[in-house]
């Protein structure tokens, strides 16, 4: 644990991708493997199933310390993290226990916890964190607490692993993406090269925005145009006479597309498909429909009529068991359209976006919102199958964002380093008289601005909710978002999709903001209901 803690403050202090690689590699090449596993496990944004409560370490933590409730709301306000809290506000350790592996910590002090009851939980708590130092406790609360997060990308982590296993970080990608356990065993063989099953993926290869005039991009012939969907990300696994769906979370989501997976087994043993989980009828349906499918297991009929799926794919990754990620976009293109042609059904082939020129694909971008769309995505036709977020190969052109005029109505503090100013923020319309929330948001501003605004809104506070603070309606800012759907859970009436501060409109008077009912009119049409089959009764001739 020791070794561990001292690697997660060594990430924590410094902003050099170099430095935080090297001490990656330094802990995966001294640390013993059962502790590696782990530690990998986690850096790589896995985490442990809640083993308690919030409100069991809430409680224990003001017993402990004595404190009143408010004052220990107000300690988590001004730090917004209440694992480094509980590091902070406890006494420091009663005697150094001796030195526990990361594993064992894990195995007979952490896991455990699930099965007791809310005493025993209690006193296994106290019990650690009287054993540990400061900053051990904080790593120890944020894996207890499932919430381990550190300032290390998963692509720096894969970086420094196959620097220690000397191998190219897609290999390493590859060898650590899908479903593992943190054993010694599986640590080992993803430094020999042993590791993995018919079950893996292929790291996914994602495209940059195009922030340059699409001319600097050269000849239009050299690249392929595509939609640019928005749904699910998602590779095709067709192995070992099963058929696997995993999204770009890496989330095993088979069971929630069961017309996928029976399309997907007409494919040919040893086939990998790139593509995009879709609403699909007749055309694409907005993401909001797609929503439904997400997290539920059980896909009933009346489910599937309501939101029906498609898989649309793109890319062709592993031919008859063959990786052919490194061949050029146009020869995997052409191999795909051989195995997909005239797919239809739950199972369908990405078309090509038309134009000879990049004054045609522009017009055709134009068109996006029409074909319920966000864009272009546009790949070089020489290309290789790269993996995360390379530039030069791969772009998304996408439309300008919606925009929309809104007064922000409330304040929330910021996490981390930002957790003594108010970085986030709740945006409201015109309904009437009233303001009505639509929508909340965080980013957009600069530190200058952060700052400025943080001591308005100190200045300008109506009521106190704890640590959020409702403000004087004055302040207008300019958001973008992509979408918009109709939303039975926000008091508005509608969901925005993605949005970001655009700008903040100091110019112009709250008053003049936008009204709810302009967002109204930025709503698709509501698709159509499936007809509901009509009953026979009883007595029916």
């Amino acid at each position: 644990m020791r070794r561990f803690a001292a690697l997660y403050e060594a990430l924590d202090r410094t902003t050099s991708s170099n430095a935080k690689v090297s001490a990656l590699a330094a802990y995966f090449g001294e640390a013993p493997h059962g502790d590696a596993a782990w530690a990998l496990y986690f850096l790589t944004g896995r985490r442990l199933k809640r083993l308690l409560p919030s409100r069991v370490l809430w409680e224990l933590v003001r017993d402990i310390s004595a404190l009143p409730e408010w004052l220990l709301q107000h300690c988590y306000a001004a730090v917004g993290d209440f694992a480094e809290v509980t590091a902070l506000l406890l006494p420091g350790p009663e005697g150094l226990a001796p030195e526990r592996s990361l594993a064992a910590w894990i195995d007979e002090r952490i896991l455990p916890l699930r099965r007791m009851d809310g005493t025993q939980q209690a006193k296994a708590l106290q019990d650690a964190w009287a054993s540990l130092r400061p900053q051990e406790r904080l790593v120890f609360n944020k894996l207890v607490s499932g919430e381990f997060r550190v300032g290390a990308a998963a692509t720096l982590v894969v970086r420094a692993l196959s620097r220690v296993a000397n191998v190219e970080p897609s290999v390493m990608a590859h060898r650590v993406m899908g479903d593992w356990q943190p054993t010694p065993e599986v640590f080992a063989g993803f430094l020999s090269g042993d590791a993995g099953s018919g079950l893996t993926p292929y790291p996914f290869y994602l495209a940059a925005p195009l922030e340059d005039p699409v001319e600097t991009l050269g000849d239009a012939s050299e690249w392929l145009a595509e939609w640019k969907w928005d749904g699910i990300r998602a590779q095709a696994l067709r192995r070992a006479g099963a058929t696997h769906l995993w999204s770009r979370g890496e989330e095993l989501v088979t069971p929630r597309f069961p017309e996928i997976v029976a399309a997907l087994a007409r494919l040919p043993e040893g086939s990998v498909l790139d593509g995009e989980i879709l609403a699909w009828k007749e055309a694409v349906l907005p993401f909001s429909v797609l929503q439904r499918r997400i997290g539920r297991l059980d896909v009933t009929p009346r489910l599937r009529r309501e939101a029906p799926v498609v898989f649309v794919a793109y890319d062709l990754i592993e031919e008859n068991g063959a990786d052919i990620r490194e061949r050029p976009l146009v020869e995997r293109r052409a191999r795909l359209e051989t195995l997909l042609g005239g797919a239809s059904g739950a199972m369908r082939l990405s078309e090509r976006v038309p134009g000879a020129s990049w004054a045609e694909r522009a017009a055709a971008r134009e068109s996006s919102r029409a074909q319920g769309v966000e864009g272009l995505i546009l790949k070089r036709w020489s290309s290789p199958y790269g993996a995360g977020r390379r530039r030069g190969d791969w772009w998304k052109w996408k439309l300008d964002p919606f925009t929309m005029d809104t007064v922000m109505t409330q304040a929330h503090p910021g996490h981390g380093k930002r957790a003594s100013l108010f970085t986030d923020y709740t945006f409201s319309v015109w309904d009437g008289e009233s303001l009505v929330p639509v929508a909340r948001a965080y980013s957009g501003l600069t530190d200058e601005e952060i700052r400025e605004l943080d001591r308005w809104v100190r200045a300008h506070t109506l009521e106190r909710h704890g640590p959020t603070r409702s403000v004087e309606p004055s302040q207008v800012f300019e958001l973008g978002f992509e979408a918009i759907a109709r939303s039975t859970r926000h008091r508005s009436g509608v969901a925005v999709r993605f949005p970001r501060i655009l700008r903040w409109r100091q110019d112009k008077p709250a008053r003049e903001a936008d009204t709810i009912e302009s967002l109204r009119h930025m709503l698709p049409p509501e698709p159509e209901q499936p007809r509901k089959p009509e009953q026979k009764r009883l007595f029916d001739a």
